[in-house]
């Protein structure tokens, strides 16, 4: 069985300090990882970053992080990993890892992911140059993921992201932005090379639960969503995940909920 801490949209800045180291203590007696869902920042400024990395630097459990779009807004992404790696934060840009929890093998694939949208209502890499880019880019991103899925010969499989593989966890979001807010590609790629859950953020108005296609089961963990500083949530070898809230956000620090 293993216990996962996941979060999402934690959007740190300037003024972010005390917002959530408080609620990693004893951490370990409740989880073995914390996974980190993107938007790490609110602008993606190094000094923002390094805000952040003073409050996970001595996390009780190993943390994995992803990066969002509000990380990338002042190109300033390879500063901003630096700290957080000197954090001891993994950052998992388009990067695998394998962890040992509970003599169990756990395999972590984490990218930011991309837009794109749903089947009958998406993009095609077909007519302006810009927009072959834009699908062109998330369909290399979903190739990334299924090919790194595959390759992992590991007891569990996760998949932690930022933008949504899934319409279903979206619920609550306008329809006319459902392309910005993920691509069904990445649920292909999933459902084609196996997982046993996928984490993602991004979507603020959208619902916790749901599940890809194939059957795999999808949370979204963005705080607005959860309303809470982190969820824990349970899996073990048959598949079935529970989860229970940790920390109400109007008890104890607030926590910025910006898009």
């Amino acid at each position: 069985m293993i216990r996962i801490a996941a979060a999402g949209d934690i959007h740190f800045d300037r003024n972010s300090q005390g917002k959530f180291k408080p609620h990693l203590e004893n951490l370990n007696q409740k989880a073995d990882l914390l996974l980190l869902a993107g938007d790490l920042t609110q602008t993606g400024h190094a000094e923002e970053a390094n805000i952040l990395a003073k409050e996970l630097h001595n996390s009780p459990v190993p943390v994995f992080a992803v990066l969002g779009n509000h990380d990338f807004h002042t190109d300033q992404v390879p500063e901003v990993c630096k700290i957080l790696e000197s954090a001891n934060v993994n950052v998992l840009e388009n990067k695998t890892c394998v962890v040992e929890v509970q003599k169990s093998a756990v395999g972590i694939v984490g990218l930011k992911g991309f837009g794109g949208g749903f089947m009958g209502a998406c993009g095609s890499d077909f007519g302006e140059k810009e927009m072959k880019a834009f699908i062109h880019h998330t369909k290399i991103l979903a190739h990334g993921l299924h090919d790194s899925l595959l390759a992992m010969k590991t007891d569990y499989k996760i998949v932690l992201m930022h933008y949504s593989p899934i319409p279903g966890t979206l619920t609550g979001e306008k329809k006319e932005i459902y392309p910005f807010l993920g691509s069904y590609l990445f649920a292909e790629a999933i459902d084609a090379a196996g997982a046993d859950i996928v984490f993602h953020g991004h979507a603020h108005r959208g619902i916790e639960k749901g599940v890809t296609p194939g059957g795999i089961p999808v949370r979204n963990v963005a705080q607005p969503v959860i309303r809470h500083i982190f969820n824990i949530y349970t899996l073990n070898k048959e598949g079935i995940v529970s989860h229970s809230s940790h920390s109400p956000q109007n008890s104890g620090p607030n926590v910025a909920l910006n898009f």
